[in-house]
């Protein structure tokens, strides 16, 4: 199992946002996290992510224990994260854009002796082709519309080669035809790369996902592969009649 997390509560104060929730990823799986607002969809992403620290439970990832460790030491790891709001530099180029996030994985050496602008140039356009951002590599991010800026974001997301990629929201504020183009830019990654996705498009996350999870007021639903969800009369009666 790539990524287990289990017995995941999370309190803030008085309020139990997650309370024994968990979630388990294969490798080369795309697994939607699904559920009413508030359900604590985005807190166990966090969780997952190590941008909040769990009150209780334990979060594995590749047989390690990884519950402790800082959203650098799990990016390190191979976890990459996007949040709701993209945050691409937006002055930058595309071009430049990608080549910051590769060069994170560049050694200092490289770094000083300006060497990785030249080296990186080949990867920096595939991954803007990959995206279908190419024809616009050497425009301003901020000339991107709202849907590109978060495909720029992915790509970004993808530098590092992660095992485990994590989108919160990726679509929202999309065009439907932008929705779709999302989904067929998702993926080829799957042959190297698994995802955990929050999302509130139920059509777009059923037609990428292998697996689903469902929360409800902190606490797991149901999970299973779309068919089983799309069937289960409890997902069906609290959360699809709410959603």
């Amino acid at each position: 199992m790539l990524l287990e997390a289990a017995g995941i509560k999370k309190v803030f104060g008085k309020l139990t946002a997650l309370d024994g929730a968990a979630l388990t990823v294969g490798e080369n799986e795309f697994h939607g996290l699904i559920g009413p607002n508030g359900s604590g969809k985005s807190t166990l992403m966090k969780c997952i992510a190590g941008a909040e620290v769990p009150t209780q439970g334990k979060v594995s990832f590749v047989n390690a224990d990884i519950t402790a460790f800082t959203p650098t030491e799990r990016a390190r790891a191979g976890m990459s994260l996007k949040f709701q709001i993209t945050s691409v530099l937006p002055s930058l180029t595309l071009y430049d854009n990608i080549l910051l996030a590769l060069q994170a994985q560049s050694s200092l050496v490289d770094l000083v002796f300006s060497r990785t602008r030249r080296l990186l140039h080949d990867q920096v356009m595939t991954m803007l082709t990959q995206f279908r951002l190419a024809d616009r590599a050497f425009e301003a991010a901020a000339a991107l519309s709202h849907g590109q800026q978060q495909w720029l974001e992915i790509a970004m997301a993808l530098a590092g080669k992660p095992k485990l990629l994590l989108l919160d929201e990726p679509t929202g504020g999309m065009s439907l035809e932008e929705r779709r183009v999302t989904g067929e830019l998702l993926q080829p990654i799957k042959q190297h790369c698994s995802l955990v996705i929050v999302e509130h498009d139920l059509d777009f996350i059923r037609d990428i996902c292998d697996r689903l999870t469902v929360l409800d007021q902190g606490k797991v639903l149901a999970s299973g592969t779309v068919s089983e969800i799309q069937a289960n009369t409890s997902v069906q009666e609290i959360y699809l009649r709410r959603a």
